[in-house]
């Protein structure tokens, strides 16, 4: 079962709007034209339905509270992993796990393990595409570190090409529950995630994960 995610409200009433409005003028451009009245009726039942697919949000409860156990905060695909330098915060070598987002996925992210945000920041940059090396620095983006005892987990939330709108709802210091919502990014992007080194590693190359329910990692 799923609902609408509240980020998508706005957008869908305003899509409403404007596909009622070609509608009408269809209709009275060539109000004799049934022809093209069915056409416009269906094209514009499509984008409704484009648009209302990308806005759901799917109930998902983690099946085992653990935080021990990193769930994907995301779905999508497995695009990397790979020990990487992470000069952000941690500055040092961290496992790398890449997941991109394309506009069919439910763009929900959620917390991949419960703990305390001890590091927030947001950075306006380009909108490359998500899998190009580059856009995990150079691209619009969030960045979050979630403490778990002395285990820190980062996870940054990637604008694409299309996503040019992340929303955030942490903030340093908050306490959060691993699988609860902690963000959105509209049309297309990718989340990565910085693990410690020696994390036992759940996933493969090219795998598609769902958001609180597959198993990325165990710390």
């Amino acid at each position: 079962m799923w609902k609408i995610h509240r980020e998508g409200i706005f957008i869908i009433a305003i899509t409403i709007l404007i596909l009622l409005a070609i509608n009408i003028s269809a209709y009275q451009y060539s109000p004799q034209n049934a022809s093209l009245h069915w056409k416009v009726g269906i094209f514009t039942g499509l984008i409704f339905l484009i648009v209302l697919q990308f806005f759901r949000n799917p109930s998902r409860e983690i099946q085992i509270a653990d935080d021990n156990i990193v769930y994907a905060p995301a779905d999508g695909k497995v695009v990397v992993i790979e020990h990487a330098h992470e000069p952000e915060y941690f500055e040092d070598k961290r496992l790398q796990i890449s997941i991109f987002m394309s506009p069919t996925n439910v763009h929900v992210n959620r917390n991949p393990i419960g703990g305390i945000v001890n590091y927030f920041k947001y950075h306006p940059g380009k909108y490359l595409v998500a899998w190009h090396p580059k856009s995990s620095t150079e691209n619009e983006r969030t960045t979050t570190v979630i403490a778990n005892g002395d285990v820190e987990v980062m996870l940054r939330q990637i604008a694409g090409a299309m996503a040019k709108r992340i929303v955030s709802y942490v903030e340093e210091g908050q306490k959060v529950v691993q699988g609860a919502d902690m963000g959105f990014i509209k049309f297309g992007s990718r989340v990565d995630l910085f693990l410690p080194i020696g994390t036992k590693i759940e996933v493969e190359m090219n795998q598609k994960v769902k958001g609180n329910r597959t198993i990325i990692a165990r710390l």
